[in-house]
């Protein structure tokens, strides 16, 4: 049975309907335990001003609850001629209930269900993330405090600059992390606001109380202005999609960095056996090709806010149906990148160092800028003895000093792990996972 909740007596042309529905049931099977989360909210909300009686709302919210937990068993399908997940759970409402069940979508449209399911589904997803995120850093500070005084080069242009270690090169991603938490702290707070009630982007007649579905759905507070709601779909995307490219942007660039330092060529890292893999003609080849589609995973996601932004581009106020093509770029983001930090947390806390390789004569160049730092220790001006060392080097006269001590925070011998700890703490303090899932096991009846 075919069912679109704006259909009336003219049927939409078959091959219209294929081209406007897109991938958009695929993707609804995400929004389904949070349509049905929000439905409950709504049908709640609509008892406490009289739309719905209270043996009504007791026969609705007990349907609704079993739908919930089909999709949380797998049971839940959208079936064939529905067009989304808001009218199979209409749907499958009204065959238990009948008529009753036409009443949850009073005072609400499509267009702010969809909306406040987004923001439901984006508010679990970047706490999953943030998860991940979370369990990346810890191996990264690990490593960093675990390999803290082996000393590498550092480069600048890909030539050796000056000394650097493993402790600052994993501590550097770990606090690249916290950067990216930051943001992605403020792309939580933007989504963590309730559009229910906004309709169709301009309000409703009946008096709605738009604070009740804030609460009981554990959002931080509404977004008031009805427009302003509607015109949130696509932007609020594209916020969450930059912070987690942000992330995306951070593990590529790793990846890159493992790849360069586990060749022959640099020789400072070893992957495990059972992380690499092998040639079809070269018996000796251990290749990197975990780093090397984590790369390309990671440079394809930071490429979703551009694809967004390209969407909704110079569109007016109010509701068009090219913000449904959004969905299809962006939802699989999450999932996509939570394999990616698993596997990078793996990959890194597998990984082995060569604790010899800074001893190779190529690196002797390194310790220039420590001799000339020596030198003016002892009085010499700075030029002068920056031009003395560079001339040693140019006549091969330059004997590396290779004891050297740095003690400000942030360098080799002051990693500021701690710091770094304490700084990403914080910041993860921030997010409210609590509220919403207290709100959440309310709605579902599963307080424990």
């Amino acid at each position: 049975m075919a069912l679109k909740l704006w259909e009336k007596t003219v049927q939409v042309n078959h091959d219209v309907e294929s081209y406007t529905v897109g991938r958009d049931r695929d993707m609804d099977m995400y929004l389904a335990p949070y349509d049905v989360l929000g439905s409950i909210a709504h049908v709640k909300m609509l008892n406490s001003i009289g739309l719905i009686g209270d043996d009504e709302l007791e026969e609705i919210v007990k349907g609704l609850k079993a739908i919930y937990e089909d999709i949380k068993a797998g049971k839940f399908i959208i079936e064939d001629g529905v067009e989304d997940v808001h009218s199979q759970v209409e749907l499958m409402l009204t065959r238990t209930l009948g008529d009753l069940g036409k009443k949850i979508h009073s005072g609400r449209s499509r267009n702010d269900q969809v909306l406040v399911d987004m923001r439901l589904f984006m508010r679990s997803k970047i706490e999953q993330v943030v998860g991940h995120i979370s369990q990346l850093f810890n191996v990264l500070i690990a490593q960093s405090e675990r390999y803290k005084d082996v000393i590498i080069p550092g480069y600048t242009h890909l030539q050796i600059a000056m000394p650097s270690s493993f402790g600052l090169w994993f501590g550097a991603y770990a606090e690249a992390l916290t950067d990216d938490l930051c943001v992605m702290l403020a792309a939580y707070d933007v989504n963590n606001r309730n559009p229910l009630g906004s309709a169709a982007g301009y309000g409703s007649s009946f008096p709605l109380n738009r604070q009740m579905t804030t609460d009981l759905l554990g959002f931080s507070s509404i977004d008031y202005n009805v427009v302003h709601a509607q015109m949130g779909r696509g932007k609020t995307e594209r916020i969450v999609a930059n912070a987690l490219a942000g992330v995306a942007c951070t593990v590529s660039k790793l990846s890159f960095d493992v790849c360069m330092y586990s060749s022959q060529n640099f020789g400072f890292l070893k992957l495990s056996d059972e992380y690499t893999t092998g040639s079809s003609i070269m018996p000796h080849k251990k290749n990197p090709d975990v780093f090397e589609l984590t790369r390309a995973k990671c440079n394809k996601l930071q490429s979703v806010p551009i694809q967004i932004s390209m969407i909704i581009n110079n569109l007016p106020s109010g509701y068009f149906r090219d913000l449904q093509i959004i969905k299809e770029e962006f939802m699989p983001m999450f999932d996509e990148l939570i394999s990616i930090l698993d596997m990078t947390r793996r990959m890194i806390a597998e990984i082995r160092v060569n604790k010899d390789a800074i001893n190779d004569s190529k690196y002797d160049l390194i310790y220039t800028v420590e001799e000339v730092n020596r030198l003016v220790a002892s009085g010499m001006p700075f030029r002068d003895a920056y031009k003395k060392v560079g001339l040693e080097v140019e006549q091969g006269k330059f004997v590396p000093c290779k004891d050297f001590k740095h003690t400000h925070e942030g360098s080799i011998g002051n990693l500021c792990n701690d710091k770094i700890v304490e700084l990403y703490n914080k910041i993860l303090d921030k997010f409210d996972f609590v509220t919403y899932h207290k709100a959440f096991d309310s709605l579902a009846g599963t307080e424990k």
